[in-house]
Protein backbone atom coordinates (compact mmCIF):
# COMPACT_ATOMS: atom_id res chain seq x y z
CA UNK A 1 0.00 0.00 0.00
CA UNK A 2 1.21 3.20 -0.98
CA UNK A 3 1.96 4.99 2.02
CA UNK A 4 2.01 8.84 -0.04
CA UNK A 5 -1.56 8.52 -0.70
CA UNK A 6 -3.43 11.82 -0.50
CA UNK A 7 -7.56 11.96 -1.33
CA UNK A 8 -7.95 13.59 -4.37
CA UNK A 9 -9.09 17.68 -4.15
CA UNK A 10 -11.65 17.37 -5.72
CA UNK A 11 -13.43 14.58 -3.42
CA UNK A 12 -16.19 15.47 -1.32
CA UNK A 13 -18.37 14.47 1.55
CA UNK A 14 -21.95 13.25 0.10
CA UNK A 15 -25.02 12.77 2.59
CA UNK A 16 -25.48 12.75 5.59
CA UNK A 17 -28.50 9.82 6.78
CA UNK A 18 -29.44 10.70 10.44
CA UNK A 19 -31.27 8.49 12.55
CA UNK A 20 -34.37 10.49 13.76
CA UNK A 21 -37.34 9.44 16.36
CA UNK A 22 -40.29 11.30 14.88
CA UNK A 23 -40.21 11.50 10.79
CA UNK A 24 -42.93 14.07 11.16
CA UNK A 25 -41.42 16.60 13.59
CA UNK A 26 -38.11 16.11 11.44
CA UNK A 27 -39.46 16.85 8.41
CA UNK A 28 -41.01 19.99 9.79
CA UNK A 29 -37.53 21.13 11.06
CA UNK A 30 -35.91 20.18 7.64
CA UNK A 31 -38.19 21.51 5.66
CA UNK A 32 -40.66 23.69 6.97
CA UNK A 33 -37.15 25.52 8.96
CA UNK A 34 -34.23 25.02 7.01
CA UNK A 35 -36.46 25.36 3.79
CA UNK A 36 -35.03 21.30 2.71
CA UNK A 37 -36.63 19.74 -0.78
CA UNK A 38 -38.34 16.65 0.14
CA UNK A 39 -37.31 14.48 -2.68
CA UNK A 40 -38.92 10.97 -1.81
CA UNK A 41 -40.78 9.55 1.20
CA UNK A 42 -38.72 5.52 1.84
CA UNK A 43 -41.98 3.86 2.86
CA UNK A 44 -43.51 5.24 6.30
CA UNK A 45 -40.04 5.47 8.08
CA UNK A 46 -37.70 7.45 5.53
CA UNK A 47 -37.32 10.38 4.01
CA UNK A 48 -34.60 11.76 1.71
CA UNK A 49 -34.12 15.80 1.31
CA UNK A 50 -31.96 18.04 -0.81
CA UNK A 51 -31.16 21.68 -1.90
CA UNK A 52 -31.69 22.77 -5.29
CA UNK A 53 -33.29 19.11 -6.48
CA UNK A 54 -30.10 17.02 -5.56
CA UNK A 55 -31.29 13.39 -5.01
CA UNK A 56 -30.74 13.48 -1.21
CA UNK A 57 -28.08 15.17 0.70
CA UNK A 58 -30.10 14.43 3.91
CA UNK A 59 -31.67 10.80 4.99
CA UNK A 60 -33.50 10.57 7.87
CA UNK A 61 -35.12 7.00 9.29
CA UNK A 62 -36.59 5.87 12.17
CA UNK A 63 -35.37 2.32 11.02
CA UNK A 64 -33.86 1.34 14.37
CA UNK A 65 -34.76 4.66 16.46
CA UNK A 66 -39.20 5.05 16.26
CA UNK A 67 -39.80 6.29 19.82
CA UNK A 68 -36.18 6.38 20.93
CA UNK A 69 -34.17 8.84 23.55
CA UNK A 70 -31.59 10.24 21.80
CA UNK A 71 -27.83 9.49 22.11
CA UNK A 72 -25.96 10.17 24.96
CA UNK A 73 -24.10 12.84 24.72
CA UNK A 74 -21.10 11.47 26.15
CA UNK A 75 -20.48 8.38 24.03
CA UNK A 76 -18.82 7.86 20.46
CA UNK A 77 -20.87 9.05 17.29
CA UNK A 78 -21.50 12.07 15.27
CA UNK A 79 -20.68 15.46 16.82
CA UNK A 80 -22.53 17.30 14.17
CA UNK A 81 -23.40 17.40 10.38
CA UNK A 82 -22.08 20.64 8.77
CA UNK A 83 -24.64 22.36 6.11
CA UNK A 84 -22.09 24.80 3.72
CA UNK A 85 -24.27 27.84 2.88
CA UNK A 86 -23.04 29.72 -0.37
CA UNK A 87 -22.60 33.19 1.14
CA UNK A 88 -22.60 34.89 4.20
CA UNK A 89 -25.64 36.53 3.57
CA UNK A 90 -27.67 32.75 3.08
CA UNK A 91 -26.23 32.20 6.42
CA UNK A 92 -27.82 35.44 7.81
CA UNK A 93 -31.42 34.58 6.27
CA UNK A 94 -30.84 31.22 7.82
CA UNK A 95 -30.20 32.45 10.87
CA UNK A 96 -33.30 34.83 10.72
CA UNK A 97 -35.38 32.20 9.85
CA UNK A 98 -34.61 30.22 13.25
CA UNK A 99 -34.88 33.53 15.12
CA UNK A 100 -38.51 33.87 13.41
CA UNK A 101 -39.17 30.60 14.44
CA UNK A 102 -37.94 30.64 18.44
CA UNK A 103 -35.31 27.61 17.56
CA UNK A 104 -33.00 27.56 19.92
CA UNK A 105 -29.36 27.66 18.98
CA UNK A 106 -26.56 26.28 21.01
CA UNK A 107 -23.59 28.56 19.48
CA UNK A 108 -22.16 30.38 17.12
CA UNK A 109 -18.30 30.84 15.87
CA UNK A 110 -15.82 32.61 13.70
CA UNK A 111 -13.36 30.06 12.83
CA UNK A 112 -11.28 32.29 10.98
CA UNK A 113 -11.76 30.47 7.19
CA UNK A 114 -15.45 30.05 8.22
CA UNK A 115 -18.60 31.41 9.84
CA UNK A 116 -20.77 29.28 11.98
CA UNK A 117 -24.21 28.96 13.93
CA UNK A 118 -24.90 25.62 15.88
CA UNK A 119 -27.73 23.85 16.43
CA UNK A 120 -29.64 20.39 17.57
CA UNK A 121 -32.18 19.23 15.38
CA UNK A 122 -35.37 18.16 17.23
CA UNK A 123 -33.91 14.55 17.84
CA UNK A 124 -30.82 16.29 19.12
CA UNK A 125 -28.34 15.56 16.34
CA UNK A 126 -25.81 18.46 16.36
CA UNK A 127 -25.90 20.75 13.68
CA UNK A 128 -23.29 23.39 12.18
CA UNK A 129 -24.82 25.79 9.57
CA UNK A 130 -21.87 27.80 8.11
CA UNK A 131 -20.31 29.56 5.48
CA UNK A 132 -16.71 29.67 3.98
CA UNK A 133 -14.97 32.38 3.97
CA UNK A 134 -12.78 32.79 0.55
CA UNK A 135 -9.36 30.67 0.26
CA UNK A 136 -8.04 33.99 0.05
CA UNK A 137 -8.98 35.85 3.44
CA UNK A 138 -8.21 32.62 4.99
CA UNK A 139 -5.49 33.47 8.00
CA UNK A 140 -2.46 32.35 8.63
CA UNK A 141 0.81 32.13 10.35
CA UNK A 142 3.75 33.57 10.30
CA UNK A 143 5.07 30.85 8.45
CA UNK A 144 2.09 30.62 6.29
CA UNK A 145 0.47 27.46 7.74
CA UNK A 146 -3.46 27.69 8.44
CA UNK A 147 -4.55 29.73 11.51
CA UNK A 148 -8.30 28.27 12.67
CA UNK A 149 -9.54 29.47 15.48
CA UNK A 150 -12.97 29.72 17.79
CA UNK A 151 -14.14 33.25 18.19
CA UNK A 152 -17.40 34.94 19.24
CA UNK A 153 -19.79 35.44 16.14
CA UNK A 154 -20.70 39.11 15.92
CA UNK A 155 -24.78 38.05 15.28
CA UNK A 156 -25.75 41.37 15.25
CA UNK A 157 -22.92 42.02 12.33
CA UNK A 158 -24.07 38.68 10.51
CA UNK A 159 -28.06 40.25 10.86
CA UNK A 160 -26.90 43.29 8.42
CA UNK A 161 -26.27 40.97 5.55
CA UNK A 162 -29.93 41.62 5.55
CA UNK A 163 -30.22 45.65 5.05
Amino acid sequence: MEDNYKVPAQTSIGHVHLKITDLERALAFYTGILGFELMQMYGKDAAFISAGGYHHHIGLNTWYSKGASPAPVRSAGLFHAAILYPTRKDLAVIFKRLIDANYPITGASDHGVSEAIYLNDPDHNGLELYWDRPKSQWPTHADGSLYMYTRHLDLEDLLKELE
